[in-house]
């Protein structure tokens, strides 16, 4: 028996929206890495862009646990000595809403030229509005 391979041609992509107000942000970025990857579809292959398009809203009121808040640390190293700098979670949050959670999306998806592929199909915004309406996105709930 010959294993399946979908042709790009077969290959659809749907547009769905995830709601991340007061969702835990780490269960929200897992879902959006595996919707991202195709892993909900049958005809999911590895090594192709067999998923969805995917846009969070709401990420500034997505929550943490813990004491994640003050305690989780964002490091940015510019390859000069003295150059790291690192951020806190509410840090980040306050100057830009939306990166920790693209952040956390793009360290679930693999390191490679598909992962960045992949990370051109994820839409990011702090609030409830988006501006994709013409795709006709459905609304995905995390259970």
């Amino acid at each position: 028996m010959k294993t399946y391979v979908p042709k790009l041609d077969e290959i659809t992509h749907k547009w769905l929206v995830i709601d991340a107000e007061n969702k835990v942000l780490g269960r929200v970025a897992v879902e959006a890495a595996r919707l991202l990857r195709g892993k909900h579809k049958p005809s999911y292959t590895p090594h192709l862009e067999n998923g969805d398009f995917v846009i969070i809203v709401n990420t500034a009121k997505a929550r943490v646990t813990g004491k994640k808040l003050t305690d989780k640390k964002y490091y940015n190293y510019s390859g000069f000595m003295g150059g790291m700098k690192e951020t806190t979670y509410e840090k980040m949050l306050a100057k830009h809403p939306t990166r920790a959670m693209t952040l956390a999306v793009k360290g679930m998806l693999p390191h490679s030229p598909l992962g960045r592929a992949l990370m051109r199909h994820l839409r990011v915004y702090p609030g409830a509005e988006h501006d994709h309406a013409s795709q006709q996105p459905t609304p995905h709930s995390i259970d």
